[in-house]
């Protein structure tokens, strides 16, 4: 109240005191709560390990790690990148005779100028 009037702050002789327990409250309250969650993860990871054992199934980190593995034993002794997989339908069709530009245009135009063209 005195700052109100005009006056002073007051000053706590203990406020210095005060403010150092409350941070040091506040890590504490922090570390315990980092502490839970990080309890409560274990205990998930423990129960999704449990179910990927139950049915088969393996961790993204290991699918990859072994895929990984698999192109780098395939690329073994040799001095060239890995060849890209080709596309299903791609390359394999027979090619047909391309048309040429002419031929192209006289299919849309009427039907004397089509004569007129092929003779």
């Amino acid at each position: 109240m005195g700052k109100m009037l005009g006056g002073e702050e007051e000053k706590d002789p203990d406020a210095q005191k005060k403010e150092e327990e409350r941070q040091e409250a506040l890590r504490q309250q922090e570390e315990e709560r980092k502490a839970k969650y990080a309890k409560m993860e274990a205990e998930r990871e423990v129960m999704r390990q449990g179910i990927r054992d139950k049915y088969g199934i393996k961790k993204k980190e290991e699918k990859e790690a072994e895929a990984q593995a698999a192109l780098e034993a395939n690329a073994e002794g040799s001095l060239t990148r890995p060849k890209k997989a080709i596309p299903p339908g791609c390359g394999e069709e027979e090619e047909e005779e391309e048309e040429s530009i002419l031929d192209t245009v006289i299919k849309y135009l009427p039907g004397p100028l089509q004569d007129m063209f092929k003779k």
